[in-house]
């Protein structure tokens, strides 16, 4: 696992111009510290408790800034700590943000989606924030929803449209849910049998029958714009069913199915086995889209303000670790396993590395096949609400900037993506296109009006 930074510098010289806690030269040079070195919430509330009780011996500012600057910062703590319990102190500090529940259960489906969620158990990374996470496999989408609603599940790995459907009582009796982190983008493909590897225009798709993971999921979404702006009707020219995604390859061979819109390593499980190749990947159908994310009930966040932080903080600095290309082979080997993906290990390596072979001979390498990015755009939501909309899922009014706002926790995101070391965005909603058609989040009727096929 990756080190972090000891945010704390002792050789840092003062003027007389210095901050209020007595430890920067300036203001500016205060905000700058605090912003570089949040990665370690121990470290912050050490330092918080340093500098109360500096201010408490010190405090008139110029006093408190002579001294340090005459013995230096590490020697003053240093002092200082022979005669007040500072560890005593800082234990003490750090109970004020005692985790209401340590031992949790977070279910998950077998894909590479979901490999911040799956990847903090066996590396650590909800140790490091002081968590017991049992991490469970699941056998499908419903049945996450179903657990984590029942409470058996505290947290989950879902498809990112699931909080809005459960949220808003699509499918499923309305109760508040919210998406804190998107757990990956781009990952996905259309992958077709091998039988049709001559038919790779989509216009020859009449007739096929195709496979998604669920029917409130970005692989429907997507699956049905993309044959829509190829001229089909996908409730009427095309067959679209439901179906989890350890199963997709066995209906593929079985000939229940031509082809499924679906998580990697499916994808790539496909080309491995011999029966599929891989037609289109969903990066370009969209470049940066959403796929999965980790969710909980609105219930958790609330009442477990400080397990619901740590745990989210462990996805993210997971999250973090997994963005960088470096990273990817370690993590392939530690969620392979049985218990986790059951996958061969080059299956989930083709698919993270993005250098993978394609069913029809040829070797691709496309770096951002699958990315993590886990903020949760506003823009996001908005886009599948539209969709939910234009296939007639969500029937009557919708408020799709506050649904958004509810549901994907964007300022949770970004004051955690900081404390790892990741750069959030400063806004929550940005236009953005998909297969070429631009989408204005300010403008969710009128780019819903705008398509020849709905079923509004």
């Amino acid at each position: 696992m990756s080190a972090f930074k000891d945010p704390f510098n002792p050789d840092v010289k003062l003027s007389a111009a210095g901050c209020g806690c007595g430890r920067h030269a300036s203001h500016a040079d205060h905000d700058a510290d605090i912003a570089a070195h949040t990665s370690d919430s121990e470290s912050l509330g050490n330092r918080a408790v340093e500098s109360a009780v500096m201010r408490a011996l010190f405090p008139h500012d110029e006093t408190r800034r002579n001294f340090l600057n005459a013995v230096g910062a590490g020697t003053a703590m240093a002092a200082i700590s022979t005669l007040f319990p500072l560890g005593m102190a800082k234990e003490a500090f750090a109970q004020t943000g005692k985790l209401e529940k340590t031992a949790l259960k977070v279910g998950f489906i077998p894909i590479t989606c979901a490999t911040p969620i799956i990847m903090s158990q066996p590396m650590g990374f909800y140790a490091r924030q002081g968590l017991n996470v049992d991490v469970v496999k699941t056998a499908g989408w419903a049945v996450i929803r179903d657990k984590t609603i029942n409470k058996e599940y505290d947290a989950a790995h879902m498809l990112s449209p699931m909080p809005l459907a459960i949220t808003l009582g699509v499918g499923a009796s309305p109760l508040p849910y919210t998406m804190p982190a998107v757990e990956n983008i781009n990952g996905q493909a259309i992958t077709l049998a091998i039988k049709h590897k001559d038919r790779r225009d989509p216009k020859s798709w009449k007739g096929f029958k195709f496979a998604v993971p669920f029917d409130y999921s970005m692989h429907n979404y997507l699956l049905r714009y993309f044959v829509a702006e190829h001229g089909l009707d996908p409730d009427r020219d095309i067959q679209i069913r439901s179906v989890p995604p350890p199963e997709m390859v066995a209906n593929l061979r079985a000939d229940n199915i031509d082809g499924f819109l679906a998580p990697d390593p499916v994808n790539q499980r496909a080309v491995y086995d011999g029966v599929g190749y891989i037609h289109t990947l969903t990066k370009d159908i969209w470049d940066g889209h959403p796929c999965c994310a980790f969710a909980a009930s609105r219930e958790f966040v609330t009442t477990m303000p400080n397990t619901y932080r740590a745990l989210l903080k462990a996805i993210m600095e997971a999250t973090a670790f997994a963005s960088k290309q470096e990273n990817r082979k370690q993590i392939a080997e530690a969620i392979a396993p049985v218990n986790y993906l059951n996958q061969p290990v080059t299956v989930v390596e083709q698919v993270l590395t993005g250098t993978f072979a394609d069913g029809l001979g040829n070797v691709r390498k496309e770096p951002n096949r699958i990315d993590f990015d886990p903020f949760p755009w506003h823009s996001f939501a908005v886009w599948i609400l539209t969709q939910m909309k234009r296939w007639g899922q969500l029937k009557g009014e919708v408020d799709y900037a506050k649904v958004a706002r509810e549901v994907f926790l964007a300022t949770d995101a970004a004051k955690l993506m900081k404390e790892v070391g990741m750069k959030p965005p400063t806004t929550t909603s940005k236009k953005f296109s998909v297969m070429g058609k631009e989408f204005d989040p300010a403008k969710p009727a009128a780019y819903l009006a705008s398509f020849a096929i709905k079923h509004a």
